[in-house]
């Protein structure tokens, strides 16, 4: 029996936009993480990185944009259904 087809990207998110009224912290955010890759998200304090994290985890939904896991959709997924399917975040703890 042959193996399944793995989607090209294990984790897409495509034109990710979040507003806070007047402030934009994520804009139009389209990145993809293949097989074998690591992703680096950087940039200073306020530009948006945890609010993308949020986002992903689905602890925060997007004003615009997409999310895929494995080729499936879960922009409007709810954060405990993502961490069964094996998405999730951590926090940092700082002592």
């Amino acid at each position: 029996m042959p193996a399944p087809l793995m989607p090209a990207s294990l984790l897409e998110v495509r034109d990710l936009t979040m507003r806070f009224g007047g402030l934009t912290a994520v804009s139009s955010l389209s990145f993809a993480v293949r097989a074998g890759e690591i992703t680096a998200v950087i940039g200073p304090n306020g530009a948006g990185k945890t609010t993308l994290f949020n986002l992903i985890a689905g602890e925060m939904r997007a004003d615009r944009g997409s999310i895929a896991l494995f080729g499936r959709e879960l922009t409007r997924t709810a954060s405990r259904r993502r961490a069964h399917m094996g998405l999730s975040r951590t926090y940092q703890i700082i002592t």
